[in-house]
């Protein structure tokens, strides 16, 4: 992975969009986690909060996704409040738990933030 374009990629929802449903936001989340996969550089963070933090739990469809580019490099920042929340902490698949202030310095590091 190329370090010089220091992209983060950041998850607020459980999916990407906004639906009644929540099959089309995974569906086009997987989608755009693969082709993701293929890019280059990769994006050197991608962060979870509120609801985005149930991509990286048990049961998510992008594990597979996630995994591959946590093998590659990509930093995947999980919120651990977000997770105590919703109780999801033990539920963890992919990732690290991080605070706000690890989010925080992940953006604020970032030459490019993008919230899909």
């Amino acid at each position: 992975m190329e370090k010089g374009a220091s992209t983060v990629l950041i998850f607020k929802n459980a999916g990407m969009g906004i639906t009644h449903g929540e099959k089309l936001p995974q569906l086009l989340a997987a989608k755009f986690l693969r082709l993701v996969r293929e890019m280059d550089p990769l994006p050197r963070v991608i962060c979870f909060y509120t609801d985005g933090v149930r991509l990286a739990c048990a049961g998510s469809p992008v594990l597979e996704e996630l995994r591959e580019l946590d093998e590659r490099g990509v930093e995947l920042i999980v919120c651990t409040t977000c997770l105590e929340s919703f109780a999801l902490k033990d539920q963890l698949e992919v990732g690290i738990p991080g605070s706000m202030a690890d989010i925080l310095t992940a953006m604020w590091q970032a030459e490019k933030v993008i919230a899909v």
